[in-house]
């Protein structure tokens, strides 16, 4: 059993997860403050602490980060307002673990056995805490899904590290601003990022795209060219759709990743380069390389970390979320809203072309709309083969909690009352499945 230390301004919370842990067997200690709960990590036995992350003054991350200079233990973040940025916050801090209030007992229990178990894993954690956060513009990642939130958290994790980075995802599912937050997150945040589309570029001047060359290379070569390579000395290089790279031009890359340094086209010396690589595909590698497309020692190569990114089909829940987020990006003023019908339309969409095809759809919407609020003929989707039986008419929160009591009925249906297959499909946690049935009447 461990000494347990809780940082937490609200104290009717932070008594009821007292007595959850008291009857775990644990010893609890209590802080309503960042000041007060460092102050009992100095002076007091403390195994693992449970801070929330807004509090007022000095925040969790505050927390986190001084933490670190007192005592190497555990730290699980806490928070009823996760984000895409506070979470890779939290994890990049170096927190073990960033969990969302309401804790259900499971969740909770499970987390403190694989962060009791690892107490001597927490080692040095980045004290870079007054780097800005980026703008909300769009750079930013949105998400409320559970799915999303651990793509945030192992961007946290290896976001300190050089480890070569594969994200994989449809199209428009939103690659380069994981690789952008990778690169923000990282102590190469300073360094140029530079992005190259693998897929866009001839194959007779890839390697002159990536290498650069020397002058008088070939008919045209009037003046060196440093490459990509060396543009993105010290920095990230994000190299996209990797998978549609010609197979000559991969077993070069291989090289790279393997020797750190690149030859210009016509030149006759290696040249070191210092580069974090993230590579990024919606093509079914292992299928490719099976058919001899895709080198199978560069596919190994690129997966230490792979990055999964879920379609916006399989976390309808974000659909909302970012639209009304790609609103606020473009409206000029007050934001244009949408109307019941026009959120109905936008969750019955199947999304082939995931949240890049929602955030032009919002663009026209917002374009198109004379008025503040935007209704279906302005967003443009076809309509529904067949669309819930749900009266789409009153509030708009009546109307998506309508929705959603049918989704997550019709998910446990298909499911054959398998809650946790049914929290994966609707890109929740089985926690907030749990609560949402509960809310709905369907417990």
């Amino acid at each position: 059993m461990a000494h347990i230390l809780i940082v937490d301004d609200d104290t009717a919370f932070c008594d009821s997860l007292a007595e959850t842990l008291q009857d775990l067997g644990h010893t609890v200690l209590q802080a309503g403050s960042t000041e007060t709960g460092l102050r009992r990590l100095r002076s007091e036995p403390v195994n693992l602490a449970i801070v929330d992350l807004r509090m007022p003054g000095e925040d969790g991350l505050v927390f986190l980060q001084r933490a670190a200079a007192i005592k190497a233990v555990p730290c699980i973040m806490l928070t009823a307002y996760a984000s895409g940025g506070n979470t890779i916050d939290a994890m990049r801090l170096g927190a073990f673990d960033h969990l969302t209030k309401p804790v259900a007992r499971a969740t909770l229990v499970q987390t403190l056995d694989r962060a009791l178990q690892s107490l001597r894993v927490r080692a040095s954690v980045t004290s870079d805490l007054d780097t800005p956060a980026a703008p909300a513009d769009e750079t930013e990642l949105v998400s409320g899904s559970e799915a999303m939130r651990e793509v945030f958290k192992r961007i946290g994790l290896v976001a300190g590290s050089d480890a070569t980075v594969l994200v994989l995802g449809e199209t428009g599912t939103g690659k380069e601003l994981v690789a952008r937050a990778l690169h923000r997150a990282s102590a190469r945040a300073a360094r140029p990022f530079v992005a190259i589309n693998c897929a866009a570029i001839p194959a007779e001047l890839m390697e002159s795209e990536l290498f650069g060359h020397v002058k008088g290379a070939f008919t045209g070569a009037t003046a060196d060219r440093i490459g990509c390579f060396r543009e993105a000395d010290g920095g990230t290089l994000f190299l996209d759709e990797i998978g549609d790279m010609p197979l000559p031009m991969q077993a070069k890359i291989l090289r790279v990743l393997q020797e750190r340094e690149i030859t210009p086209v016509g030149g006759s010396r290696a040249l070191p380069v210092d580069v974090r690589i993230v590579a990024a595909t919606h093509r079914d590698l292992p299928a490719a390389v099976a058919e001899g497309r895709f080198r199978e020692d560069l596919w190994y190569r690129l997966q230490v970390v792979p990055l999964w990114l879920p379609p916006l089909r399989e976390r309808l829940g974000d659909v909302l979320l970012l639209a009304e987020h790609f609103l606020r990006q473009g409206g000029r003023g007050t934001p244009k809203r949408l109307s019941t019908a026009a959120a109905q339309r936008l969750l019955a969409h199947a999304w082939p072309g995931n949240v890049r095809e929602l955030r032009n759809a919002m663009a026209r919407a917002a374009i198109l709309c004379q008025g503040a609020c935007i209704e279906p003929e302005h967003i443009g989707l076809p309509v529904p083969a067949a669309a819930p039986d749900i009266a789409w008419s009153g509030p708009l929160a009546q109307a998506v909690a309508q929705l959603e009591r049918s989704m997550i009925a019709r998910a446990l249906a298909e499911t054959a009352g398998n809650r946790a297959e049914a929290a994966r499909r609707l890109g929740l946690s089985r926690q907030q499945l749990y609560r949402k049935l509960a809310e709905h009447g369907l417990d």
